[in-house]
């Protein structure tokens, strides 16, 4: 957005801007001071949401979202129409039953009725309201129309919503019912009857929801139980029909009996082993030749016996022989080979070797005793393993009834207790429910502060915002040039120069420069033309160019106008001018420097003449239509503008506008430099658009002259 632009559109449209919310203001003030006098009255109502001396202990935190859905809930079902329709039968009904203190005067609907018309309209409302049926059209279709009634005295649902506020504040436990009425009583009537209504009927509604919610949880959870005693007790059936109370520790048991009968039986087994060990090593020490074992000496027990019996008969034949002497050497001699046979055998044996083969042998005996008990033992253990793994495995078959009876009894009880214990939850909720209460009834109350000095701010703010954003609307959606800046900007472009607007009237070439009041408009309009010339002549310079064509996008930009003044004003400065087409004008004097009567420009072609008069000459184009090229060949015209560049110190050509592009672009052809007049106010189209590059990209154009400007643009 240009906002040099928006500022001097602001400028030109203040008077708008002060005027309209000015009087918007004025108006406001008088009529807000007939306003009747207004009555608010408020009534709260606790809900124990955020009461913590209403919360049971141990509770969940509070949540904030969910804090806040059920006051919007709470503050939704108010405004229901079930809720709006009580409130609006209790109001018609007060002004029925007490004519004498009514809220407001009767409608004339409700006037027109008789006495007894208006007991049996009395008589319909309450039958509606003990019903609780809303308000609504169908209420019409009776004898009475009930419905038009109830909006003709202002308390049907949407008049009722107009002047009811529900809030709840911030971080409280209460919500705000505020009704603002031009009667005390009547505001206090309705922020009453509405809080207690509504608390009435929504303990109604929950009691119901409540009651309704048991019994579907209480017929969940009787058909969870009687799920959960069948399976039970088909568990218990197959058990007893079986014989078998605790399969798991029953199978434990035998189980165990197994692993330790295995075990023992492996102990047994250890031991006779052992023993048969024990019993060959007896046997080899037995048969091995130790004498100590006394393998030998039977031998040497039976010499020592001989010789001792030998010894007793030499005895007895010695003293029977009368001691003869051969027989006492005999005697000795028996003696000597005894005591040496027994000497020996006391060398021999360390211990008494039938007392060694005697305890190894009865070892022997003792170990062989054991391993017959033994091996008697292990046919018992494996008779008992026999027995135990015969009945873990009659086990087996009724390990896979028992799992699927077992986890059929398990999850049925599992949901039976998931039922029951959502049950007890709700009804702990139900318990621990919002209990609304009025904590403050609504009490008639005085006159609110009159608020005409905000509503006649509000109403000059308001206007002042709709004008500001009418001006807004209309400079963003206006196209239209105005400006040399806005001009470059649509064009990408140079602007070499802008003209003012001039009023109408005598706006000829005459008036402009030979005026000498005080016309700020013509001063201007003076001042602009020698500043284009500067500009036109500094750009012409540098190449000395001699030849400026002067064209438009359109007709009525001002283009014929622009290249007479400007001829004028480089005649100002003692030129020699010669101006192609333009206005027809009458001669002129050296002195006045006015454009003399035209010479046409066709017969100069031909003949290679010119009348040069003493500033400005003028050769006039005899059909504005008709085609350069058709008129002479390219040689022809280019050697004629030859011929006036020597006679002429400029030449301006008024070329006709772009509509006629295929003539403009002939002429342009023949050019050395030309600018494009462009009409303030007027707005660049597609066409226009093309145009415009058209122009850019012509070899000697210079830019573009804003034409018919305002003085305030300019200005600015």
């Amino acid at each position: 957005m240009d906002i040099k632009s928006f500022l001097k559109l602001l400028n030109r449209y203040k008077w708008i801007l002060i005027l309209v919310p000015l009087i918007s203001a004025v108006a406001t003030y008088f009529l807000a001071k007939q306003l009747p006098k207004t009555y608010s009255s408020e009534a709260k109502i606790a809900t124990g949401i955020v009461d913590p001396s209403k919360q049971v202990a141990g509770a969940a935190p509070l949540d904030y979202f969910k804090m806040s859905q059920e006051f919007d809930n709470i503050i939704e079902q108010m405004k229901m129409r079930k809720i709006m329709s009580i409130l609006s039968y209790n109001l018609i009904l007060h002004d029925l039953d007490n004519p004498k203190e009514t809220f407001k005067p009767y409608s004339e609907k409700l006037d027109s009725l008789s006495a007894d018309d208006r007991k049996k309209v009395a008589e319909l409302f309450r039958r509606n309201l003990a019903a609780k049926t809303p308000v609504s059209p169908a209420d019409n279709k009776g004898e009475f129309k009930l419905y038009d009634l109830v909006n003709s005295m202002g308390y049907g649902e949407a008049a009722i919503h107009k002047s009811l506020e529900i809030t709840h504040g911030d971080n409280s436990d209460f919500i705000n019912v505020k009704f603002v009425s031009d009667n005390p009583s009547l505001s206090a009537f309705v922020v009453n009857t509405l809080s207690t209504e509504f608390i009435r009927n929504y303990g109604l509604d929950v009691n119901f929801n409540q009651g309704q919610s048991n019994e579907v949880l209480d017929s969940v959870l009787k058909v969870k139980e009687r799920d959960m005693n069948a399976k039970n007790q088909a568990l218990k059936d197959f058990k007893m029909s079986n014989g078998v109370l605790n399969l798991d520790k029953q199978s434990q048991l035998v189980f165990t009996q197994i692993t330790a009968a295995e075990d023992r039986k492996a102990q047994v087994l250890r031991s006779v082993q052992a023993s048969q060990s024990a019993i060959a090593n007896i046997e080899s020490r037995l048969r091995s030749n130790d004498p100590n074992m006394g393998k030998n000496v039977v031998r040497d027990n039976a010499a020592i016996v001989n010789i001792r019996s030998q010894l007793e008969i030499a005895n007895r034949r010695y003293v029977d022989g009368n001691f003869k002497p051969e027989d006492k050497r005999r005697v000795d001699s028996l003696s000597n080979i005894q005591i040496a046979l027994s000497a020996n055998n006391s060398d021999k044996y360390v211990v008494d070797p039938q007392v060694s083969r005697q305890a190894l042998l009865a070892q022997k005996y003792n170990l062989e005793t054991t391993v017959a008990e033994q091996t008697g033992s292990v046919r018992s253990i494996d008779n008992e393993l026999a027995a135990a793994r015969a009945k873990y495995n009659a086990m087996v078959p009724f390990d896979a009834n028992i799992s699927n009876y077992t986890r059929d009894a398990d999850m049925a009880t599992k949901d039976y207790l998931e039922a029951l214990n959502r049950i007890n939850t709700t009804q702990a909720q139900q318990n621990m429910s919002l209990k609304l209460q009025i904590a403050q009834l609504g009490l008639p109350g005085l006159p609110e502060t009159s608020k005409v000095i905000i509503f006649t701010a509000l109403s000059g703010i308001a206007m002042f915002f709709v004008c500001l954003s009418v001006l807004v609307a209309l400079f963003v959606t206006d196209s239209s040039i105005n400006t040399t800046q806005q001009l470059a900007n649509a064009t990408k472009s140079k602007v070499v120069g802008s003209l003012n607007l001039l009023p109408e009237g005598d706006t000829t070439i005459r008036t402009i420069w030979n005026n000498t009041d005080t016309n700020n408009n013509y001063n201007i309009h003076k001042e602009l033309l020698r500043s284009l010339r500067f500009e036109i002549s500094d750009l012409m310079s540098a190449d000395d160019s001699r030849i400026l064509g002067v064209t438009s996008l359109v007709g009525g930009e001002g283009k014929t106008f622009l290249a007479g003044n400007l001829a004028y004003a480089y005649a100002m400065t003692g030129k020699k001018i010669l101006l192609i087409g333009g206005e027809q004008a009458a001669p002129v004097l050296s002195d006045s420097k006015q454009l003399t009567r035209a010479q046409n420009f066709e017969t100069f072609l031909v003949n290679r003449e010119i009348k040069v008069e003493d500033l400005i000459t003028k050769l006039s184009k005899v059909d504005h239509h008709k085609s350069l090229l058709e008129i002479q060949n390219e040689r022809n015209l280019r050697s004629g503008f030859d011929v006036l560049k020597k006679q002429f110190d400029v030449i301006i050509i008024d070329i006709e506008s772009m509509t006629d592009i295929n003539i403009a672009k002939e002429w342009l052809s023949f050019t050395e430099k030309s600018i494009a007049v462009f009409a303030a106010g007027n707005k660049l189209t597609d066409g226009d658009k093309d145009m415009v590059t058209l122009l850019k990209n012509h070899p000697g154009f210079i830019g573009w002259v804003i034409n018919k400007v305002r003085l305030s643009e300019i200005q600015a």
